[in-house]
């Protein structure tokens, strides 16, 4: 009956108090949503900070990868960013604007509401050019940042609803019982404990009798009570659940530089030998360069390519002949040490640079090299394969500034040692 005729108000406080009702009814709801909005776009924002941020981490690796043409490491690249909690999805595309890959942590039935990018440019820089390689474009979603802002949003309509609940509550017994001296009374003492927000304080109404008043008296003040208990627990949690949310952070954290890690070996390891890259290989082996010509000591370049190596696939397949790559990858690493450069520069063509060594020395590990593999026969499959390996060796000169320089003279040593029946080290 009460609520039909608030519906249908036959007098002014029923009036007063639906205007009011309704009043504070809409300036909540449109509060409320103003927060959820600023908490949903404040979030979004954040999200697409990391994925610039990211971006900046994967876009060298995904950069050497379609540079070397490696489309092996280039997935796993993919497939390693798309394990990431803000990813959704990636694309990656090449100069001419063709997809080269892409994936997506989603099926095509269940399309997030809606999505959102970070696009940046990919290239490769030479000899003091930026060549354009493509585009790199990982995304995010409306589910991401709804599982980000899922707690702040309960939160605010939790609040919200406990506001209007109250309120709600305390006009329909005030307007409904009185409208004398007791009501203002206990309006005036419930707004003081709202505006000091000291909810020890308890309400004392000087009309004492048994009525509804007293009771509401009374409700009030067990009200202020649990409210200062819960305020008591809700802090507790709060302080809980953020010693919580720093330990998740400082976690996640740690599992991102351990991917990041393990990103940037990929991104400089052949993923047959896991040896230095060529791209990797001449980059380390210019600072090396450099260091040496300012401390006026010496490197030497050592490269070597394995005889007949098409042979060795043609007769016993691909399989035997990265075993045979292996092989040979783990016996150079037995004559080199801690700061020597070891890389893959070919299909079968090898790179050595020998730090603070003279030709000499160098020659001499070569040949040891030659006559290591030489007289190794790897087992494989029932097979006994021998193979040889042909070598050219060069060292710095102290007008040496760049490695390609030592690199070109070292080939023209390997070609001397091919047409010298192979199986040979030229100097």
């Amino acid at each position: 009956m009460f609520f039909s005729s608030l519906r249908r108000p036959n007098n002014l406080s029923q009036k007063v108090m639906r205007v009011i009702f309704s009043i504070y009814l809409v300036v909540t709801l449109l509060i409320t949503s103003l927060q959820f909005l600023g908490e949903y776009l404040k979030t979004q924002d954040a999200i697409v900070s990391e994925l610039e941020q990211l971006e900046e981490t994967i876009r060298g690796p995904i950069a050497t990868s379609l540079w070397q043409y490696n489309q092996s490491q280039l997935n796993a690249l993919v497939s390693g960013v798309i394990q990431l909690p803000i990813i959704e999805g990636v694309d990656v595309f090449d100069e001419n604007e063709q997809l080269v890959t892409s994936k997506r942590i989603y099926e095509n039935n269940a399309t997030p509401i809606s999505l959102f990018n970070s696009t940046s440019a990919l290239h490769w820089s030479m000899n003091d050019e930026n060549i354009p390689l493509g585009t790199l474009v990982l995304y995010s979603s409306s589910d991401v940042v709804f599982e980000r802002v899922w707690f702040g949003f309960t939160l605010i309509a939790v609040t919200a609803f406990i506001k209007l609940t109250i309120l709600f509550w305390l006009f329909i017994w005030a307007f409904d019982r009185y409208l004398a001296a007791p009501l203002r009374e206990l309006m005036s003492q419930v707004d003081e404990v709202q505006k000091s927000q000291d909810v020890s304080k308890r309400i004392e109404l000087s009309n004492t009798e048994a009525n509804e008043l007293s009771r509401l008296q009374s409700h009030m003040n067990t009200m202020l009570s649990t409210i200062s208990t819960d305020r008591t627990r809700l802090i507790n949690d709060e302080q809980a659940k953020r010693d919580w949310l720093e330990d998740a952070v400082a976690k996640r954290t740690e599992d991102l530089e351990t991917l990041n890690e393990k990103l940037k070996h990929l991104a400089t390891r052949d993923s047959l030998t896991h040896v230095l890259n060529r791209g990797s290989f001449f980059e380390a082996a210019q600072q090396q360069l450099a260091l040496c010509q300012r401390q006026q000591s010496t490197v030497t370049f050592i490269l070597m390519d394995l005889d007949y190596f098409k042979r060795i696939n043609d007769t016993y397949g691909h399989y035997v002949g990265d075993k045979v790559l292996i092989h040979f990858t783990q016996t150079l690493q037995t004559f080199l040490g801690e700061s020597d450069l070891l890389g893959r520069v070919g299909g079968e063509e090898f790179a050595i640079l020998l730090i603070e060594t003279g030709l000499d020395d160098a020659f001499e590990i070569a040949d040891k090299i030659r006559q290591a593999i030489s007289d190794s026969v790897l087992h494989v499959d029932g097979h006994n394969v021998t193979y040889t390996v042909s070598l050219g060796v060069e060292s710095s000169n102290p007008e040496d500034q760049r490695i390609d320089e030592l690199f070109k003279r070292a080939d023209f040593k390997l070609y001397g040692a091919k047409g010298n029946g192979r199986d040979c080290v030229e100097k």
